[in-house]
Order: C-alpha cells, then structure tokens, then sequence
C-alpha cells in the first residue's frame, strides 16, 4: 500500500481543471475517520459583492472534497453522481484560503451519505453540507 503522502500526490495530480481553477488540493486524508481535507485560494474571480464567492463555488467546493471522501475509500469506484446536495451558508464565504473537509457518514453498496464543512483562514464556519450521492463501480 502507497504511504498517505503518495496517495495526496497522485490524488493531486489527477484533478478535474476546475478544481485547480479554483485553487484546489488534496492536502489530508484519514482512511479511519472517512474524510478528506481539501485547500482552496479562492480569486475574487469567483466571488459578487466584492469578495464573497458565489454559493455555486461553494457548493463545488463541498461536493468535490466530499465525492474524494468516499472515493479514497474503495479502489473499485470509479464516480460519484450527486442524487440530492444541502449546502447551509453560515457566513459570507470570502475570497482566500478556505480549509474544506468532508466525510463519509455511511457508504453502501450503491449509495454514499456524506457531509462536509468549509473553514476560512481565522478557522470559522462559513458552510456546512450534506449530500447522497449514487456510487458507480469497475465492471466485474
């Protein structure tokens, strides 16, 4: 088995374009909790109001650290698709470095539950989400 530096490195270099557009990468992985931590640096590109990012970025930014939660778990899932996704804006999430982590609250066979938070650089709680997503697996 690949040690956790190794896995974060490949995971890294396998990114869908958008995350890195968003500033994105895997920077922790814990295979006993279920979860991931992801880092973004969020431009004002992605942001209205001056610095707030809009709240589809911060639901792509949930549902991603969530999707590699799940997936980080079992080498025989090859995607995840969201079936329903909650995200709760607690606080104006501003332009910068967020810390997004998420877990795997029950994975099935078929279906995964999941939640997620994201942090920004002072450590408070600016969104939290909850998704089911629907499993797809290598062909036996």
């Amino acid at each position: 088995m690949k040690n956790k530096e190794q896995i974060i490195e490949k995971i890294n270099r396998q990114l869908p374009t958008f995350v890195g557009l968003l500033g994105g990468k895997l920077v922790d992985i814990d295979t006993e909790k279920k979860s991931c931590t992801f880092e973004f640096n969020i431009s004002k590109d992605y942001c209205h109001s001056v610095d707030v990012v809009q709240g589809g970025f911060v639901t792509a930014m949930l549902d991603t650290v969530m999707s590699h939660a799940v997936l980080l778990q079992d080498q025989n899932l090859t995607g995840i698709s969201s079936l329903e996704i909650k995200t709760s804006y607690l606080e104006p999430t501003r332009a910068g470095k967020l810390r997004v982590e998420a877990w795997a609250v029950k994975t099935g066979y078929k279906v995964a539950f999941m939640e997620g938070h994201i942090y920004n650089e002072d450590n408070v709680l600016t969104a939290t989400t909850s998704s089911v997503g629907k499993l797809s697996r290598a062909a036996k």
